[in-house]
């Protein structure tokens, strides 16, 4: 078992970035030019940044950006997908993966000729990626004596007294990953497919995708999981995602990041992060400001 913690994570950027389309866009909605003369106009940053304040973000949908992540959990791809203006590849967690092998056993009797079977065998690699903060955490569990047995496969229940029925072990997160795991491969020996053993694998199971989201989509995602109030996996790999965007495109994504970056205030109001508070002022404090301003 492969084990990563909550953190760790790698994002790369596939393509993207570089050329900037939004401008292009812009332009093409207003100019009588021909579409030659716009698509060889040089790039205005001041098109882009007036776009952008104007709120008119539309045109940020011709820049679109790929990114491969791997290293996360399930528990953050949840709620990855549950963002809907974008594309997705994730790795397949069901299918049967192995080599390949050839059965070259003599053909049954009546057969005409031999058929070369191909079978496959081997297991997916059982990664998990956890928080460290759960690490640590050690539960009492107890258990039936029937179900333990030592090594050569006889009865604990034979060496201890007949009242006891129960017994108490301690376990951890490595444990538990270790047991889930062996009786995974236990399954996969007794020819069960995995998109059924996967039932119980763990939310901490590793999941690897394709990402693909135009820098409309990539700003209004960048403000719900960057804020603090963001599940610290997930915020990781958004964190992670508009670094790069800063990096290759920091016209589109200058002001880019949570709501209350892009706001100028937290929509969360009573919800607001305790980190937050008495730092950022909420939407609630930002139209009572505004109130008093008008009078």
């Amino acid at each position: 078992m492969n084990k990563r913690y909550v953190g760790d994570g790698n994002v790369k950027l596939i393509a993207g970035g570089g050329r900037i389309y939004t401008d292009v866009a812009a332009r093409f909605v207003r100019s009588e030019r021909s579409l030659d003369d716009i698509v060889a106009s040089p790039y205005s940053q001041e098109l882009v940044k007036r776009i952008l304040s104007s709120g008119h973000k539309a045109a940020l949908e011709f820049d679109f950006f790929i990114f491969g992540v791997e290293g996360f959990s399930r528990v953050a791809e949840v709620q990855l997908v549950r963002k809907r203006m974008a594309s997705y590849m994730i790795k397949s967690g069901r299918l049967n993966k192995g080599r390949k092998m050839f059965d070259t056993s003599p053909p049954s009797v009546g057969a005409t000729q031999h058929a070369i079977r191909v079978k496959t065998e081997g297991k997916r690699s059982f990664d998990a990626v956890i928080p460290k903060s759960i690490e640590r955490l050690r539960a009492k569990f107890m258990v039936p004596i029937e179900s333990l047995s030592l090594p050569n496969g006889t009865c604990l229940s034979k060496y201890l007294p007949a009242s006891q029925s129960q017994i108490m072990c301690a376990l951890d997160s490595d444990l538990i990953l270790a047991m889930i795991e062996q009786w995974y491969n236990e399954g996969i020996d007794q020819d069960i497919p995995e998109e059924d053993l996967r039932y119980l694998k763990p939310q901490a199971t590793e999941f690897k995708a394709i990402i693909g989201m135009n820098a409309h989509a990539l700003t209004d995602w960048f403000a719900i999981r960057c804020c603090r109030n963001a599940q610290a996996e997930i915020r990781d790999l958004a964190t992670k995602m508009l670094r790069i965007c800063q990096e290759v495109a920091r016209d589109l994504f200058d002001g880019a990041g949570p709501s209350c970056r892009q706001l100028g205030y937290c929509p969360e109001n009573g919800m607001q992060n305790k980190t937050c508070r008495g730092k950022v002022i909420t939407k609630d404090e930002a139209m009572r400001i505004l109130r008093h301003a008008r009078r």
